[in-house]
C-alpha cells in the first residue's frame, strides 16, 4: 500500500505476524539444527491481514483484550518486529513508549539512558543536553537519575521514558498501556502533554484498556480481536461495540439481546419523542434476553417528561423493565453520557436493598426511580444508557443494555469543564484575608 494522500502518515496493508510455538524448549533447538520447520512447532497468528490508514494530526485508539495483537501491531509499525506478510509504511519521526524498559540499558544511569534513548529516536546529543533540564523536570524522579535504571520501579521507568519521548520533536507518538502504571499526578501531566501534542498537529496511536480515555482522547478507534480488526470507526461507536462484547461474551445466547431491541422497536414504535425516550436501533442494544427495558425517561418530580435542563432542577430518572424469565436479583441502572460518549455520572439500584430482596417472575414488570438534583452540565446533547442485569455490584450478567435509550439537552451557561457544582463564594481582603483576625 502506498499513501493515498499527503495527509496520511501511517499506512498498514495486509499486515500479518505469526510466531512458532513449541511444546517443549528443546523442540526449538531440534528444528533449528535439523531445518525441519513445523515438525515440532505450530504457528500462532498474532495478527491476520490488518489494514488501515492514519491521517496526519489524527489520534487513533487501539483497544482489545489481552492477547488480541495490540502490542504486536505497534511493534510492527515501529519497526521493532518484522511482519510475516504485508507491510506498514510510516512518514515522519516516530517516538514509541512500548513495553517497560524498551530502549534502556539497565546498567546505565537515568541520565545516560536519556542520551541513549534520545539518540535511538534521532535526537542529536547536543540537543539532548540543551533539553536535559526540561526532561528531568518532566520525569521528576529526583536523584534517582544518577542511579542505574535496574533499580527503578515500573512507575519511575515510565516517568523517564515518557519524559524523553515528550522532548524529541516526534511527528508520531505510539503509547502502549504505559500510563496504566503511573500515579495520578503524572498521568494527568502526560494527558496534558498529549492534548497539546494533538493541538500542534501531532499524530498519536494510543493503546489502552480504559475505554473512557480512548473516547476522550481519540478521534477514531480500532478494535482488535484475536489478531483481526473487529471494528473501526468513531471512538464512541467502537468502544460501545467493545463494551458490548465484554459484557455479552459470557452470555449463553448473545444474540437474544439484539432480537429484543428489534422487538422493542416494533412494540414501542410510537414511544420515540415521548419525554426523550427513543427506542434504539438493534446494534445499540445487547444482553442475554431474560429481561427487556421498556422505558427510560428523565422526568420532573411531578412525572412530566423532561427534554431540556438548565441545571439545579430536582429530577427523576425512571427506568421500567419486563422480566422474560425468573430473576433472582435484578439490578436496574443508568449512565448519563455526553455526545463523545464520556460518562458524566451513573447509578444503579443496588443502593436500594429492596430491589434485591425479592424474586421477580417471568412476565412481571419492575421499575426504579433515581431522584437527584441535576448538575449544571456543559451546554449540549446528552444520552442516557439504561440497563437491567442480574447479580450484584461485583458480579452480574447483563440482561438488556441500551446505549442510547433516551436523550435530553442541557442549556446551561457552564464555561469551564464538563459540569459546574452549586458553589457559594466568600471574598475578603485586608490583613485577615488569609484567615487571621
Amino acid at each position: 500500500m502506498s499513501f493515498d494522500t499527503n495527509c496520511a502518515v501511517i499506512a498498514v496493508d495486509g499486515l500479518s505476524k505469526s510466531f512458532p510455538v513449541f511444546e517443549k524448549p528443546h523442540h526449538r533447538l531440534l528444528e533449528a539444527l535439523l531445518h525441519t520447520h513445523g515438525r515440532w512447532s505450530r504457528e500462532f497468528h498474532a495478527l491476520r491481514d490488518v489494514s488501515f490508514e492514519v491521517g496526519r494530526g489524527e489520534t487513533v485508539g487501539i483497544i482489545g483484550r489481552n492477547g488480541s495483537g495490540k502490542s504486536t501491531l505497534l511493534q510492527l509499525i515501529c519497526g521493532t518486529l518484522t511482519p510475516t506478510s504485508g507491510r506498514a509504511e510510516v512518514k515522519g519521526r516516530v517516538a514509541a513508549l512500548l513495553e517497560l524498559g524498551a530502549g534502556f540499558n539497565p546498567e546505565f544511569t537515568g541520565i545516560e539512558n536519556i542520551y541513549l534513548n534520545a539518540a535511538i529516536l534521532g535526537l542529536p546529543s547536543e540537543k539532548v543536553g540543551a533539553r536535559l533540564p526540561e526532561i528531568l523536570a518532566f520525569a521528576d524522579i529526583g536523584d534517582f537519575v544518577h542511579q542505574p535504571v535496574k533499580t527503578y520501579s515500573s512507575g519511575m521507568f515510565v516517568r523517564l521514558a515518557f519524559a524523553v519521548i515528550a522532548h524529541v520533536d516526534a511527528d508520531i507518538l505510539v503509547i502502549d498501556e504505559a500510563l496504566a502504571v503511573g500515579d495520578a499526578f503524572f498521568t494527568q501531566k502526560c494527558m496534558r502533554f498529549l492534548r497539546r501534542f494533538r493541538e500542534n498537529g501531532g499524530t498519536l496511536l494510543f493503546v489502552s484498556h480504559d475505554s473512557g480515555a480512548v473516547t476522550t482522547l481519540c478521534d477514531r478507534a480500532i478494535w482488535l480481536d484475536k489478531g483481526q480488526i473487529r471494528a473501526q470507526g468513531s471512538s464512541k461507536w467502537v468502544t460501545e461495540q467493545y463494551l458490548q462484547s465484554k459484557y455479552a461474551s459470557d452470555d449463553p445466547s448473545p444474540n437474544i439481546g439484539l432480537e429484543l431491541a428489534a422487538e422493542t422497536a416494533a412494540d414501542d414504535e410510537s414511544a420515540g419523542g415521548q419525554g426523550g425516550f427513543t427506542v434504539p436501533a438493534s446494534e445499540h442494544a445487547f444482553g442475554s434476553g431474560e429481561a427487556k427495558i421498556a422505558l427510560a425517561r428523565l422526568e420532573t418530580e411531578q412525572g412530566q417528561p423532561l427534554l431540556a435542563i438548565v441545571g439545579g432542577e430536582d429530577v427523576v430518572l425512571r427506568i421500567e423493565a419486563t422480566a422474560l424469565a425468573r430473576l433472582a436479583r435484578p439490578i436496574l441502572g443508568f449512565y448519563i453520557k455526553n455526545r463523545l460518549g464520556q460518562v458524566i455520572f451513573g447509578e444503579n439500584s443496588t443502593i436500594s436493598p429492596n430491589m434485591l430482596a425479592r424474586e421477580v417472575v417471568a412476565g412481571e414488570s419492575l421499575a426504579a426511580e433515581f431522584r437527584f438534583r441535576m448538575p449544571h452540565l456543559l451546554a449540549g446533547d446528552y444520552v442516557i444508557t439504561a440497563a437491567i442485569a442480574e447479580g450484584d455490584q461485583d458480579e452480574h450478567r447483563v440482561l438488556h443494555w441500551i446505549h442510547d435509550a433516551a436523550v435530553f439537552q442541557s442549556q446551561s451557561k457552564v464555561l469551564h469543564g464538563l459540569l459546574a457544582l452549586p458553589t457559594k463564594v466568600a471574598v475578603s481582603r485586608g490583613a485577615g484575608a488569609a484567615g487571621g483576625e
